[in-house]
């Protein structure tokens, strides 16, 4: 009996540690999750985008012309003001006082021009006459001569110091908003001391934009004809993007090409006028255009970010209809924004891996879902497109 019972004792012992020693099933892990896009051909607007720093249209810097002490401001600063309007008051006592000399020298001369022509008038019907030698003839001639050299010397004289006297009302030569003086009441100001103040046009506002040599180059070669380049300018409508990341409301066209590059840095300016009323943009200010250069006609264009680069080649990931995935090389053409083109080793549909390409090896499977592009995906910025 007690043998039967440790037999049996034993044989429920091991049935309990086999039991134990068992493991659950293991199951498959399911498939890394990657984001693709489907290639299809379109027409893709290739957008650049530019720094941009903002200038009058007209920057006048307004200086005296002649030297006095200013008497008076008669200008807000920071104001509007129009062209014509006076801005400073130059002291005009000691313009008046020469003006006025100037104009009793002109009176004392012009008699004495009156007396000699008539002496010369004399002079001719006595020599006729054959009263007076030639000398003395030719003694009033010379006379009546130097009387109207005189009175013309001093007409200029007067126009001169009428001038200067004119030049003491220092006034806007433009439209324009007026910076802060430079100079105040009681300073000795002239010719060389510098400006007084500024007065800017900014209805319309200028963009001054930097290019690249390279951009510029290729942008010359894509339009050789001149006509036709300046034609093409015309039809560009920009953006502005201001400085906190707005949009300004209104559309900027293109004004004016440098004349030349700037050897120290290799690029090239131009300008973009917008209109500006209320004055709300200001001459300093930082911000970016942005414009459609062209079109980019049936193009397959894919995120720059989707594609693997080794040793020059290029690869890419495509997922099939059964979730597996192939190493693909391809071919690339253009840079547009964060996308580049897709020349060779694509087709319209394809699903190409986007972002997980670590885990997209060739013949694994995985759980592909649409990628979402951002809202400036075909944004150039700065120089990294080559189109100005």
């Amino acid at each position: 009996m007690k043998r039967s019972a440790v037999i049996t004792a034993l044989a429920v012992g091991a049935l309990f540690v086999a039991g134990c020693s068992r493991k659950p099933a293991q199951t498959a892990p399911p498939p890394p999750e990657v984001l693709v896009t489907t290639v299809t051909p379109q027409d893709v607007p290739r957008v650049l985008e530019r720094v941009a720093t903002l200038d009058g249209f007209i920057n006048a810097n307004i200086n005296a012309q002649v030297q006095g002490y200013i008497i008076s401001r008669d200008y807000t600063e920071g104001s509007v003001v129009k062209k014509g309007d006076l801005l400073f008051q130059i002291d005009p006592r000691p313009f008046e006082a020469a003006a006025a000399q100037a104009k009793g020298t002109l009176a004392r001369d012009k008699a004495n021009q009156v007396k000699a022509d008539a002496d010369e008038k004399r002079a001719h019907d006595l020599f006729k006459k054959k009263v007076i030698s030639d000398q003395e003839r030719d003694t009033a001639i010379a006379a009546a001569g130097s009387s109207r050299a005189n009175v013309e010397a001093d007409e200029a004289a007067v126009k001169q110091l009428e001038l200067n006297l004119g030049y003491t009302k220092v006034t806007a030569p433009i439209d324009g908003v007026a910076g802060f003086a430079n100079s105040q009441v009681g300073d000795l100001v002239g010719p060389t001391t510098g400006a007084l103040t500024t007065v800017s046009q900014i209805d319309p506002i200028k963009a001054v934009v930097t290019a690249g040599e390279g951009p510029f180059t290729d942008f010359v070669s894509r339009h050789p004809d001149a006509t036709e380049r300046n034609a093409y300018i015309k039809t560009l409508n920009f953006d502005l993007i201001l400085g906190n990341g707005e949009m300004y409301p209104h559309k900027g066209k293109f004004y004016a090409l440098d004349r030349s590059l700037d050897p120290r840095t290799g690029s090239i300016r131009y300008y973009v006028t917008f209109p500006n009323p209320g004055n709300i943009l200001r001459p300093g200010q930082f911000g970016k255009v942005r414009f459609v250069a062209d079109m980019k006609k049936d193009a397959m264009v894919i995120p720059q970010e989707a594609v693997n680069e080794l040793q020059g080649s290029y690869q890419v990931a495509v997922v099939d209809e059964n979730n597996k995935v192939s190493i693909r090389p391809v071919k690339m053409g253009e840079r547009i924004g964060a996308m580049w083109e897709v020349t060779d080793g694509l087709k319209p549909g394809d699903k190409v891996v986007v972002q997980g390409l670590q885990k997209a090896r060739e013949g694994s499977l995985v759980a592909a879902k649409d990628w979402t592009p951002p809202p400036d995906a075909l944004v150039s910025k700065a120089d990294q497109q080559k189109t100005p």
